[in-house]
């Protein structure tokens, strides 16, 4: 984690700007047993499908995402979460530009 974050009261959504055309990621804690990254997505921006040994947390803090998993669409928007389970397939899609919280924890 970055010094400078430590001990400090922060908007998630201010740790991480849009970039046109592009995803663009900031990892907050890195540890052995797991990470929280933030991510900013524009517009039509994803992440192909992949998996994943552990389960992992999305929490959307702006904007509206399609997460597929195994196969199934969920529209997720601000302010609401989703567990991608281990080992299942999934993908993001951006609805319309959006920010988000990984966290995931080793298992």
């Amino acid at each position: 984690m970055s010094e400078d974050l430590k001990s400090k009261a922060l908007d998630i959504a201010d740790l991480i700007a849009y970039q046109e055309g592009s995803v663009v990621s900031r990892e907050i804690i890195r540890k052995e047993t797991g990470t929280v990254t933030i991510f900013a997505f524009d517009k039509g921006e994803g992440l192909s499908e992949h998996s994943a040994p552990f389960d992992a947390l999305v929490q959307i803090i702006d904007g509206e995402a399609i997460i597929t998993i195994s196969g199934k669409e969920k529209h997720v928007k601000q302010g609401e979460m989703i567990i991608m389970p281990a080992h299942e397939p999934h993908a993001l899609h951006a609805v319309e530009k959006y920010k988000m919280l990984l966290t995931m924890i080793r298992s």
